[in-house]
């Protein structure tokens, strides 16, 4: 996270006040969005089945507390259940295996015995827990669709650092319209970059041209600069939690 946040905080008219100490509820949920994200990574979840995960992690977390349940547990869950979700299936196997050597650096994969099979029972437990509480809607619209739909730029240094804001911004929960955060991280990163774009006429960019490249009509410059404020408070979580 340090490249991005250390260019976006460049930019003193999008930076946030450090705000007050989080609570050891939000640290914890700070630190397992990173084990999700991380861990998922390995086990080559593409993003927006990531994005999903989070979400699930999130949500349920808005019901439930982490002293009931224990987060590493149902960031497992979600990620199992976000396989499915989003149609790229993994094996419990390989979600324990690379969540134990994630929390358990250089030990060796868990043999196939009781313990084995005991977490992977607490796994599948936890996932129609999930499901549950969830009152199983867990299929979700992310920004990334709004972005890859309108945008042929992969590669590009705009694209690199407007993925890498979006993927960030799953350690928090930003509780808005999926192109509203499409448009913000987006004008983000072109900030960042030093890239102007302009408008045509009264509209702005991300309202498309000749009725083409909408991104959103209804976001407005102060909607963009709080979620940029939001996303901002999220990089100086990450360093009050390191």
């Amino acid at each position: 996270m340090e490249s991005c946040v250390g260019l976006a905080l460049r930019k003193p008219r999008l930076d946030a006040e450090p705000g007050p100490e989080p609570d050891p509820d939000t640290r914890t949920h700070f630190r397992v969005c990173r084990f999700i994200t991380e861990t998922g990574v390995k086990l080559g979840m593409c993003s927006e089945p990531l994005a999903t995960a989070c979400t699930v992690y999130h949500r349920f977390f808005q019901c439930c507390s982490p002293r009931v349940f224990e987060p590493h547990l149902v960031a497992m869950a979600a990620i199992y259940l976000a396989g499915k979700v989003e149609e790229q299936h993994l094996r419990t196997r390989d979600i324990i295996n690379v969540c134990h050597r994630y929390l358990n650096p250089g030990s060796d994969p868990l043999e196939l015995d009781s313990r084995f099979w005991d977490l992977r029972d607490s796994i599948v437990q936890c996932e129609l827990l999930l499901l549950r509480v969830l009152n199983f809607q867990v299929s979700f619209q992310h920004p990334h669709k709004a972005l890859m739909n309108r945008h042929a730029w992969d590669r590009t240094p705009i694209a690199v650092t407007t993925w890498a804001l979006l993927r960030d911004s799953y350690h928090g929960s930003l509780c808005h319209p999926p192109q509203h955060v499409a448009v913000a991280v987006l004008y983000l990163a072109l900030q960042t970059l030093g890239v102007e774009v302009p408008g045509e006429g009264e509209r702005e960019w991300w309202q498309g041209r000749g009725g083409e490249g909408v991104l959103s009509d209804d976001i407005t410059k102060p909607a963009i600069d709080d979620i940029i404020v939001e996303l901002i408070q999220i990089y100086n979580m990450d360093a009050k939690c390191t």
